[in-house]
Protein backbone atom coordinates (compact mmCIF):
# COMPACT_ATOMS: atom_id res chain seq x y z
CA UNK A 1 0.00 0.00 0.00
CA UNK A 2 2.82 2.38 0.82
CA UNK A 3 4.41 1.90 -2.59
CA UNK A 4 1.09 2.47 -4.32
CA UNK A 5 0.53 5.64 -2.35
CA UNK A 6 3.94 6.94 -3.29
CA UNK A 7 3.41 6.08 -6.95
CA UNK A 8 0.05 7.81 -6.82
CA UNK A 9 1.48 11.12 -5.60
CA UNK A 10 4.52 10.88 -7.86
CA UNK A 11 2.18 10.38 -10.83
CA UNK A 12 0.13 13.36 -9.72
CA UNK A 13 3.16 15.61 -9.30
CA UNK A 14 4.58 14.64 -12.69
CA UNK A 15 1.32 15.43 -14.47
CA UNK A 16 0.99 18.68 -12.53
CA UNK A 17 4.49 19.87 -13.41
CA UNK A 18 3.75 19.02 -17.04
CA UNK A 19 0.69 21.25 -16.82
CA UNK A 20 2.73 24.03 -15.18
CA UNK A 21 5.24 24.00 -18.04
CA UNK A 22 2.52 23.64 -20.67
CA UNK A 23 0.57 26.55 -19.19
CA UNK A 24 3.65 28.76 -19.33
CA UNK A 25 4.37 27.71 -22.92
CA UNK A 26 0.90 28.56 -24.22
CA UNK A 27 0.43 31.81 -22.27
CA UNK A 28 1.72 34.10 -25.07
CA UNK A 29 -0.90 32.71 -27.48
CA UNK A 30 -4.06 32.77 -25.40
CA UNK A 31 -5.30 36.21 -26.50
CA UNK A 32 -5.39 35.21 -30.17
CA UNK A 33 -6.48 31.58 -29.87
CA UNK A 34 -9.74 30.60 -28.20
CA UNK A 35 -8.75 26.96 -27.77
CA UNK A 36 -5.46 27.86 -26.08
CA UNK A 37 -7.26 30.35 -23.85
CA UNK A 38 -9.71 27.62 -22.85
CA UNK A 39 -6.94 25.14 -22.07
CA UNK A 40 -5.04 27.82 -20.14
CA UNK A 41 -8.02 28.69 -17.96
CA UNK A 42 -8.86 25.03 -17.43
CA UNK A 43 -5.31 24.12 -16.40
CA UNK A 44 -4.98 27.11 -14.10
CA UNK A 45 -8.19 26.12 -12.32
CA UNK A 46 -6.46 23.22 -10.60
CA UNK A 47 -2.77 22.70 -11.40
CA UNK A 48 -1.36 24.99 -8.69
CA UNK A 49 -4.24 24.31 -6.24
CA UNK A 50 -3.51 20.59 -6.59
CA UNK A 51 0.23 21.13 -6.12
CA UNK A 52 -0.49 23.21 -3.02
CA UNK A 53 -2.90 20.63 -1.61
CA UNK A 54 -0.24 17.92 -1.98
CA UNK A 55 2.28 20.17 -0.24
CA UNK A 56 -0.13 20.60 2.65
CA UNK A 57 -0.73 16.85 2.80
CA UNK A 58 2.99 16.24 3.33
CA UNK A 59 3.28 19.01 5.94
CA UNK A 60 1.72 16.92 8.71
CA UNK A 61 5.02 16.77 10.58
CA UNK A 62 5.35 20.53 10.95
CA UNK A 63 5.43 20.27 14.77
CA UNK A 64 8.53 18.07 14.76
CA UNK A 65 11.69 19.62 16.12
CA UNK A 66 13.72 21.33 13.43
CA UNK A 67 10.94 21.18 10.83
CA UNK A 68 10.74 24.93 10.21
CA UNK A 69 14.51 25.27 10.09
CA UNK A 70 14.68 22.46 7.54
CA UNK A 71 11.84 23.99 5.53
CA UNK A 72 13.54 27.40 5.54
CA UNK A 73 16.74 25.84 4.24
CA UNK A 74 14.86 23.94 1.56
CA UNK A 75 12.80 26.90 0.34
CA UNK A 76 14.26 30.26 1.30
CA UNK A 77 17.90 29.67 0.40
CA UNK A 78 17.04 28.40 -3.12
CA UNK A 79 14.66 31.35 -3.38
CA UNK A 80 17.48 33.83 -2.72
CA UNK A 81 19.82 32.03 -5.11
CA UNK A 82 17.31 31.86 -7.96
CA UNK A 83 16.00 35.35 -7.29
CA UNK A 84 19.52 36.58 -8.00
CA UNK A 85 20.02 34.26 -10.99
CA UNK A 86 16.74 35.26 -12.61
CA UNK A 87 17.43 38.95 -11.98
CA UNK A 88 20.76 38.69 -13.79
CA UNK A 89 19.28 36.50 -16.53
CA UNK A 90 16.44 38.94 -17.22
CA UNK A 91 18.90 41.83 -17.31
CA UNK A 92 20.78 40.25 -20.21
CA UNK A 93 17.66 38.79 -21.85
CA UNK A 94 15.70 42.03 -21.96
CA UNK A 95 18.77 44.20 -22.69
CA UNK A 96 18.41 47.62 -21.18
CA UNK A 97 16.50 46.86 -18.00
CA UNK A 98 18.02 48.05 -14.76
CA UNK A 99 19.89 45.40 -12.84
CA UNK A 100 17.80 45.62 -9.68
CA UNK A 101 17.79 42.82 -7.14
CA UNK A 102 14.50 43.04 -5.25
CA UNK A 103 14.61 40.46 -2.51
CA UNK A 104 10.96 40.88 -1.49
CA UNK A 105 9.47 40.98 -4.98
CA UNK A 106 9.74 37.39 -6.26
CA UNK A 107 10.65 36.83 -9.87
CA UNK A 108 7.87 35.09 -11.79
CA UNK A 109 7.26 31.57 -10.44
CA UNK A 110 9.48 32.00 -7.36
CA UNK A 111 6.45 33.25 -5.44
CA UNK A 112 5.67 29.62 -4.66
CA UNK A 113 8.76 29.21 -2.48
CA UNK A 114 7.95 32.20 -0.27
CA UNK A 115 4.30 31.25 0.01
CA UNK A 116 5.16 27.63 0.79
CA UNK A 117 7.33 28.69 3.70
CA UNK A 118 4.60 31.02 4.99
CA UNK A 119 1.96 28.28 4.71
CA UNK A 120 4.03 25.97 6.87
CA UNK A 121 4.46 28.67 9.51
CA UNK A 122 0.76 29.57 9.39
CA UNK A 123 -0.15 26.00 10.34
CA UNK A 124 0.99 26.72 13.90
CA UNK A 125 -1.84 29.24 14.26
CA UNK A 126 -4.62 27.73 12.17
CA UNK A 127 -4.35 24.20 13.54
CA UNK A 128 -5.22 25.51 17.00
CA UNK A 129 -8.84 25.58 15.83
CA UNK A 130 -11.05 22.77 14.60
CA UNK A 131 -10.61 21.95 10.93
CA UNK A 132 -14.03 23.39 10.07
CA UNK A 133 -13.25 26.73 11.65
CA UNK A 134 -9.69 26.95 10.38
CA UNK A 135 -10.64 26.20 6.77
CA UNK A 136 -13.62 28.57 6.93
CA UNK A 137 -11.51 31.38 8.39
CA UNK A 138 -8.75 30.82 5.79
CA UNK A 139 -11.31 31.08 2.97
CA UNK A 140 -12.81 34.26 4.43
CA UNK A 141 -9.33 35.79 4.71
CA UNK A 142 -8.56 34.71 1.14
CA UNK A 143 -11.71 36.49 -0.01
CA UNK A 144 -11.19 39.59 2.14
CA UNK A 145 -7.56 40.09 1.13
CA UNK A 146 -8.62 40.97 -2.40
CA UNK A 147 -10.30 44.15 -1.16
CA UNK A 148 -6.91 45.60 -0.18
CA UNK A 149 -5.89 47.70 -3.20
CA UNK A 150 -2.18 47.47 -2.41
CA UNK A 151 -2.09 43.66 -2.19
CA UNK A 152 -0.05 42.05 -4.93
CA UNK A 153 3.24 40.36 -5.68
CA UNK A 154 5.26 41.91 -2.86
CA UNK A 155 6.37 39.04 -0.60
CA UNK A 156 3.79 37.01 -2.52
CA UNK A 157 1.24 38.26 0.01
CA UNK A 158 -1.85 37.94 -2.18
CA UNK A 159 -1.14 34.38 -3.33
CA UNK A 160 -0.10 33.35 0.16
CA UNK A 161 -3.51 34.18 1.60
CA UNK A 162 -5.57 33.29 -1.49
CA UNK A 163 -4.10 29.78 -1.85
CA UNK A 164 -3.64 28.98 1.82
CA UNK A 165 -7.08 27.26 2.10
CA UNK A 166 -5.82 24.61 -0.36
CA UNK A 167 -2.67 24.04 1.68
CA UNK A 168 -4.67 23.85 4.90
CA UNK A 169 -7.18 21.47 3.34
CA UNK A 170 -4.29 19.29 2.19
CA UNK A 171 -2.98 19.19 5.74
CA UNK A 172 -6.33 17.89 7.02
CA UNK A 173 -6.91 15.42 4.19
CA UNK A 174 -6.07 11.82 5.05
CA UNK A 175 -4.97 8.90 2.94
CA UNK A 176 -8.42 7.32 3.08
CA UNK A 177 -9.92 10.43 1.47
CA UNK A 178 -7.80 9.85 -1.62
CA UNK A 179 -8.82 6.18 -1.53
CA UNK A 180 -12.48 7.19 -1.62
CA UNK A 181 -11.81 9.30 -4.70
CA UNK A 182 -10.64 6.19 -6.53
CA UNK A 183 -14.10 4.61 -6.38
CA UNK A 184 -15.57 4.09 -9.87
CA UNK A 185 -18.49 6.44 -9.25
CA UNK A 186 -16.16 9.27 -8.23
CA UNK A 187 -13.85 8.63 -11.16
CA UNK A 188 -16.66 8.69 -13.71
CA UNK A 189 -18.15 11.78 -12.09
CA UNK A 190 -14.75 13.47 -12.10
CA UNK A 191 -14.24 12.92 -15.83
CA UNK A 192 -17.69 14.35 -16.50
CA UNK A 193 -17.05 17.33 -14.21
CA UNK A 194 -13.67 18.17 -15.73
CA UNK A 195 -15.06 17.92 -19.26
CA UNK A 196 -18.05 20.12 -18.33
CA UNK A 197 -15.80 22.80 -16.81
CA UNK A 198 -13.50 22.67 -19.85
CA UNK A 199 -16.49 23.22 -22.15
CA UNK A 200 -17.81 25.89 -19.81
CA UNK A 201 -14.60 27.89 -20.05
CA UNK A 202 -14.87 27.83 -23.84
CA UNK A 203 -18.22 29.61 -23.71
CA UNK A 204 -17.44 32.08 -20.90
CA UNK A 205 -17.03 35.50 -22.56
CA UNK A 206 -14.02 37.68 -21.66
CA UNK A 207 -13.12 35.94 -18.42
CA UNK A 208 -10.08 37.65 -16.87
CA UNK A 209 -7.42 35.00 -16.22
CA UNK A 210 -6.11 37.14 -13.37
CA UNK A 211 -8.81 35.60 -11.18
CA UNK A 212 -7.08 32.24 -11.45
CA UNK A 213 -3.62 33.57 -10.51
CA UNK A 214 -4.58 34.84 -7.07
CA UNK A 215 -2.06 37.66 -7.31
CA UNK A 216 -4.24 40.72 -7.97
CA UNK A 217 -6.58 42.87 -5.92
CA UNK A 218 -10.22 43.26 -6.90
CA UNK A 219 -9.52 46.88 -7.78
CA UNK A 220 -6.87 45.77 -10.27
CA UNK A 221 -9.34 43.27 -11.74
CA UNK A 222 -12.01 46.01 -12.01
CA UNK A 223 -14.43 44.24 -9.67
CA UNK A 224 -14.19 46.18 -6.41
CA UNK A 225 -17.81 45.46 -5.46
CA UNK A 226 -18.45 41.81 -6.29
CA UNK A 227 -14.86 40.62 -6.27
CA UNK A 228 -15.46 38.57 -3.14
CA UNK A 229 -18.30 36.62 -4.77
CA UNK A 230 -16.21 35.94 -7.85
CA UNK A 231 -13.32 34.67 -5.73
CA UNK A 232 -15.72 32.45 -3.81
CA UNK A 233 -16.86 30.98 -7.14
CA UNK A 234 -13.22 30.47 -8.15
CA UNK A 235 -12.61 28.66 -4.85
CA UNK A 236 -15.54 26.34 -5.60
CA UNK A 237 -14.21 25.57 -9.08
CA UNK A 238 -10.68 25.03 -7.73
CA UNK A 239 -11.84 22.65 -5.00
CA UNK A 240 -14.00 20.64 -7.39
CA UNK A 241 -11.44 20.39 -10.18
CA UNK A 242 -8.60 19.63 -7.77
CA UNK A 243 -10.37 16.65 -6.22
CA UNK A 244 -11.60 15.55 -9.65
CA UNK A 245 -7.98 15.62 -10.81
CA UNK A 246 -6.86 13.40 -7.92
CA UNK A 247 -9.73 11.00 -8.65
CA UNK A 248 -8.43 10.24 -12.15
CA UNK A 249 -4.73 9.91 -11.30
CA UNK A 250 -3.45 6.32 -11.69
CA UNK A 251 -1.95 4.52 -8.68
CA UNK A 252 0.38 2.17 -10.55
CA UNK A 253 4.00 2.76 -11.44
CA UNK A 254 4.71 3.95 -14.99
CA UNK A 255 7.79 5.00 -16.95
CA UNK A 256 7.17 8.62 -15.93
CA UNK A 257 6.48 7.98 -12.22
CA UNK A 258 10.04 8.59 -11.07
CA UNK A 259 10.02 11.98 -12.79
CA UNK A 260 7.41 13.04 -10.28
CA UNK A 261 10.13 13.04 -7.61
CA UNK A 262 12.07 15.79 -9.42
CA UNK A 263 9.36 18.41 -9.88
CA UNK A 264 11.21 20.98 -7.75
CA UNK A 265 14.03 21.01 -10.29
CA UNK A 266 11.65 21.44 -13.21
CA UNK A 267 9.75 24.18 -11.42
CA UNK A 268 12.84 26.25 -10.63
CA UNK A 269 14.65 25.75 -13.93
CA UNK A 270 11.99 25.83 -16.61
CA UNK A 271 11.59 29.59 -16.35
CA UNK A 272 14.96 30.16 -18.01
CA UNK A 273 13.80 28.30 -21.11
CA UNK A 274 10.26 29.70 -21.13
CA UNK A 275 11.43 33.31 -20.88
CA UNK A 276 13.97 32.76 -23.66
CA UNK A 277 11.27 31.16 -25.80
CA UNK A 278 8.99 34.15 -25.31
CA UNK A 279 11.71 36.47 -26.63
CA UNK A 280 12.92 34.32 -29.51
CA UNK A 281 11.94 33.82 -33.14
CA UNK A 282 10.33 30.52 -32.15
CA UNK A 283 7.44 32.50 -30.72
CA UNK A 284 6.57 33.83 -34.19
CA UNK A 285 6.92 30.36 -35.70
CA UNK A 286 4.38 28.93 -33.27
CA UNK A 287 2.06 31.91 -33.77
CA UNK A 288 2.01 31.23 -37.50
CA UNK A 289 1.08 27.59 -37.02
CA UNK A 290 -0.94 27.84 -33.79
CA UNK A 291 0.26 24.32 -33.10
CA UNK A 292 -0.78 23.07 -29.68
CA UNK A 293 0.87 19.77 -30.57
CA UNK A 294 4.29 21.43 -30.96
CA UNK A 295 3.89 23.16 -27.60
CA UNK A 296 2.83 19.90 -25.97
CA UNK A 297 5.89 18.17 -27.44
CA UNK A 298 8.14 20.99 -26.24
CA UNK A 299 6.59 20.60 -22.79
CA UNK A 300 7.39 16.89 -22.68
CA UNK A 301 10.95 17.36 -23.91
CA UNK A 302 11.70 20.20 -21.50
CA UNK A 303 10.24 18.35 -18.53
CA UNK A 304 12.21 15.24 -19.43
CA UNK A 305 15.43 17.25 -19.87
CA UNK A 306 15.12 19.11 -16.58
CA UNK A 307 14.30 15.85 -14.78
CA UNK A 308 17.37 14.13 -16.19
CA UNK A 309 20.22 13.05 -13.98
CA UNK A 310 22.70 15.30 -15.79
CA UNK A 311 20.72 18.49 -15.21
CA UNK A 312 19.98 17.53 -11.63
CA UNK A 313 23.65 16.80 -10.97
CA UNK A 314 24.64 20.21 -12.32
CA UNK A 315 21.92 22.17 -10.53
CA UNK A 316 21.73 20.24 -7.25
CA UNK A 317 24.29 22.49 -5.47
CA UNK A 318 22.03 25.48 -6.19
CA UNK A 319 18.72 23.77 -5.41
CA UNK A 320 19.54 21.35 -2.60
CA UNK A 321 22.89 22.82 -1.50
CA UNK A 322 24.61 19.46 -1.85
CA UNK A 323 26.40 17.36 -4.45
CA UNK A 324 25.22 13.83 -3.73
CA UNK A 325 24.30 13.08 -7.38
CA UNK A 326 27.75 14.05 -8.61
CA UNK A 327 29.40 12.06 -5.83
CA UNK A 328 27.36 8.95 -6.57
CA UNK A 329 28.15 9.22 -10.26
CA UNK A 330 31.84 9.62 -9.51
CA UNK A 331 31.84 6.61 -7.18
CA UNK A 332 29.97 4.49 -9.72
CA UNK A 333 32.47 5.38 -12.42
CA UNK A 334 35.33 4.63 -10.07
CA UNK A 335 33.87 1.23 -9.19
CA UNK A 336 33.37 0.39 -12.86
CA UNK A 337 36.98 1.38 -13.46
CA UNK A 338 38.11 -1.08 -10.80
CA UNK A 339 36.11 -3.87 -12.45
CA UNK A 340 37.84 -3.23 -15.75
Amino acid sequence: MEKKREYYFDNAKFILILLVVFGHFIQPFIQDNKLMMTLYQFVYSFHMPAFILVAGYFAKGFKKEGYIKKTAKKLLIPYLIFQLLYTIYYYFLYKGENLLFEIFNPQWSLWFLISMFCWNVMLYLFTKFSYKWSITISILIGIAIGYLPFIGNYLSLSRTFVFFPLFLLGYYVKKEHFTILKRPAFQIGSWVLLFAILIGYYFVPEFNTGWLLGSKSYEYLNQENIGGLIRLAIYLISFLTTFAFFAIIPKKQYFFTSWGTHTFYVYLLHGFVIKYFRHSEWLDVIKETNSILLLALATLLLTFLLSSKLIRAISQPLIELRTSILKRSFLNEKQRGFRY
